[in-house]
């Protein structure tokens, strides 16, 4: 229930960090800490949202940061005069470190009412163009540095509704002195911390025995725990403070996320494969399906594990489902893929006397055995084959951790919500 002496605003920042210094997420933080002495001041929840991964616009990611706060309705002044002077302190501080350019597009949004969520939607599944979206936002607060792009981020942010399913992640910060330097945090810590606390997730990749849960770029996070809730996610944070090999964050802070959503996929297909796979260049493997009546490309990456190794064997014929993301050039970069009815496969010519081919003997002759009078016809031995000849186990395969979207449902998560075939 709303407190009539309090005020709801809903805030939203996106672009603040260059392409090899900052952090959006640390710069709301600091954002938010700025306001927190207002009469009647809280936090009711902070957001991270991911947007459409094609994005052109963008710094070193696709996420943006939002957070709806309460105060004292007679704050209402003194709250936007410092967001004012906030953003003001942010662009001195950009340019006296030269760390602004073409691709930088700080924007800090915030209102008294909520955001139509069809602008989440719009920026989840496609391209935004900036015009068409300041038309939607033009009643709402805004400052811009600049250019206008970071409002897409920051308004979308904003708009996001989260669910029951909607997972969390805790972001710590580093010491300023330590920025830059490497990250004290192992993968076999990070891995003990997924066997203590398995309401987490995505914390490592056991393909290569590698942690997830701390970037690799000079920026001030130390590390992103993602889990199924607050609880999880602080409880996993505290368990690794107490470790002595952990790196000590300065701060740390909770946000609601529509990460591991599926929100950029519209659904499923189902498909007709009509070609044999390719390979190109960086042993990537494509191949033509039936798509809603005409053809289009899938796309499976070298780095996709599984997934390309499936692509791989497909022939035409065989019955498909798949999830992927339509790029910028029309292909479709497949996310997940499974084989619903494979076609008999070729597995040479029949075999006879100490499990040896049977032999032509030539142009329209009949096959022959080397060992025994025996000849037959000649044909091909077909193979009706099952799901485990694909190496396909539980139906679906997926790329391994560390080459997932932030936006991609793992299947250890359940099976993919399957909302339309075509």
């Amino acid at each position: 229930m709303i407190n009539p002496s309090k005020t709801r605003i809903w805030i939203g920042l996106d672009d603040t960090d260059t392409p090899d210094s900052g952090c959006t997420t640390a710069t709301f933080d600091d954002l938010i800490n700025s306001i927190s002495h207002l009469p009647n001041f809280q936090v009711l929840e902070r957001r991270l949202v991911r947007l459409w991964p094609f994005a052109e616009r963008r710094t070193r990611g696709n996420g943006a940061l939002s957070c709806i706060i309460e105060c004292s309705s007679e704050a209402i002044a003194d709250f936007e005069k410092i967001l004012s002077s906030f953003f003001t302190n942010l662009e001195d501080s950009l340019k006296l470190h030269g760390k602004i350019d073409s691709r930088t597009s700080p924007a800090l949004m915030y209102s008294f009412v909520e955001i139509n969520e069809d602008l989440y939607w719009e920026a989840v599944r496609q391209k935004v163009e900036i015009s068409d979206r300041i038309k939607k936002i033009s009643g709402i607060n805004k400052m811009t540095l600049n250019s206008e792009w970071g409002l897409i981020g920051a308004s979308s942010a904003m708009a996001w509704k989260p669910h029951a399913d909607s997972t969390w992640e805790l972001v710590a910060w580093r010491y300023p002195k330590n920025v830059g330097r490497k990250r004290r945090i192992s993968s076999s810590i990070v891995k003990e911390m997924e066997l203590n606390h398995p309401e987490t997730f995505v914390n490592r990749d056991p393909t290569k025995e590698k942690g997830l849960i701390a970037p690799r770029t000079p920026c001030p996070v130390l590390y992103g725990i993602r889990g199924s809730s607050s609880q999880a996610v602080l409880s996993a944070h505290e368990w690794l403070q107490s470790n002595p090999e952990v790196e000590k964050c300065q701060r740390f802070a909770i946000h609601r996320t529509n990460q591991l959503s599926d929100d950029h996929i519209t659904g499923f297909s189902t498909s007709t494969v009509l070609t044999n796979p390719i390979e190109t260049k960086g042993a990537h493997s494509s191949l033509e399906v039936i798509f809603m009546g005409s053809s289009k490309t899938l796309v499976a990456f070298k780095e996709g594990g599984e997934v390309n190794r499936l692509l791989r064997k497909l022939i035409p014929g065989d019955k498909i489902s798949w999830m992927g993301l339509e790029s910028p050039d029309g292909s479709i970069h497949l996310e997940r893929l499974r084989v619903d009815s494979p076609v008999p496969r070729v597995t040479g010519r029949p075999v006879c006397c100490n499990n040896k081919t049977m032999r032509s003997a030539g142009n329209n002759q009949p096959l022959r055995c080397d060992f025994c009078p025996k000849i037959i016809e000649k044909h091909w031995q077909f193979k009706e084959i099952d799901l485990t000849d694909l190496e396909l186990i539980g139906g679906w395969v997926e790329p391994p951790p560390s080459q997932r979207r932030h936006l991609s449902r793992p299947l250890s998560l359940g099976e993919p919500i399957l909302s339309h075939s075509d």
